[in-house]
This record gives C-alpha cells, structure tokens and sequence, in this order.
C-alpha cells in the first residue's frame, strides 16, 4: 500500500516553466535524487528486463522497455496494450517502488494535478541515436489524469506537438532530472523524441533513462 510520505524537502529549488495550457516543466526536479530513483529502476530491470519490443508493423523499437506498477505497456504483432502480467517472464509486473509513486503524485502536484494516481510507469531506456516517433498515449482509456514524465542520464529533445499530428513539433531540450507533466486539454498531445546524441553521464553511462507514469482504466 502505498503512502503520502514526502521525500522532497518542499522548498528545494524549482523551476517552473508553462510550455502550454497543460504543459508543464519542471526543472531540476528530481536531480539531487535521481540516484535513488535510478537504483529503483534498476531494481525493477532485474525483475522484468528491459526489452526492444516489436510493434504491429513488425518494426522493432529503437528504445528498450520494460515496467512497474499494476499494469505494464506492451506491443507486438497483434497490438498495442496494457498487460498485468510481463509477457517475457509470465509474472506479475514489480509493484511500483515507493520512491517513484510518491515521484510521480509529487511531480503532478506541483504541475497543477493534484490527485494524480499512477498505476503504470513505463520505464524507457535510450541509447545513442535511439528516438520516439510522434505518437498520442491512449492506451490509458482514461483522460482524466496527467501523464508525468522523468528523465535521468543523457539529455535528450522532446517533441512538443499539438492535438495535431500535421503540426510541427516544437524541440524542448531536456537535462537530467527533469519532469514533464502534461494533462487536461494537452492530455492527448502528440509528443515523441528526437534521435539521442551520444555521451556518457556518470549515472546512467551512455543511456537516457525515461520513467513515464500514467493511470490506466481498470477493465470493466
């Protein structure tokens, strides 16, 4: 069960900028922390690997996933879902770790979301030129909540689109720590990453590490 505990003093230096109606970034947010946010994920990569999954098309993906929470994202030839269950190992997905859950509730809160409650992070891991083609999330089949997303490791360009996937994205730098939450009339926004430049941070090595939280509708 998880808990309300703060694991963030409430006056660590924030920087808040409105990218949009919805769209809120959140500088620096979880830096100072982000080694025990990354010492959760790969708590969960030893339970459920990560993995490049296959889309309908047969493409494989570029990124590595894999997830935490009561349902974990998944693809492959015959679509795109959210299973209880890791296809790869036969288990239940890892609860999702304390650390993150309250990460995520906190991170919404103070994007103007205050009753975000996450029961699926999709843990992405890119390497280099590794990207995230313009998509909607709409697998949640509920709209109501926030999608909230950290990055750790390698910065990377997000692609900031419109309800419109005929727009041109905008290109929003993102650094190590930072988190992304967009919600309300921006919930659908079509969004992707831009092919990751190679590097090396002295967390992640030569990896970006992207934890996307979301809630997901309980099947009728």
């Amino acid at each position: 069960m998880h808990s309300d505990n703060k694991l963030w003093p409430e006056s660590h230096d924030l920087t808040k900028e409105s990218l949009a109606e919805g769209v809120m970034l959140l500088r620096a947010f979880c830096r100072e922390d982000a080694p025990l946010i990354y010492s959760a994920v790969q708590k969960v990569d030893s339970v459920s690997p990560f993995r490049q999954m296959i889309v309908p098309s047969g493409h494989t993906m570029s990124v590595a996933m894999t997830n935490t929470g009561t349902f974990g994202w998944t693809t492959d030839r015959q679509g795109y879902r959210y299973t209880t269950v890791d296809p790869a190992t036969g288990q239940p997905w890892l609860q999702m770790p304390e650390i993150l859950f309250s990460l995520a509730r906190r991170a919404a809160e103070a994007a103007h979301f205050p009753h975000f409650v996450p029961n699926s992070c999709l843990i992405n891991r890119y390497s280099t030129r590794a990207r995230l083609s313009l998509h909607q999330d709409k697998n949640e089949e509920d709209y109501t909540q926030p999608i909230v997303s950290v990055s750790l490791g390698l910065p990377a360009t997000f692609l900031l689109g419109t309800l419109r996937r005929s727009e041109t994205p905008r290109r929003i730098r993102i650094e190590h720590g930072d988190v992304l939450v967009w919600g309300g009339p921006a919930r659908l926004i079509f969004h992707g990453v831009a092919p990751i430049a190679a590097g090396t941070h002295p967390l992640t090595g030569a990896f970006r590490i992207n934890l996307t939280f979301r809630h997901v509708a309980e099947p009728h």
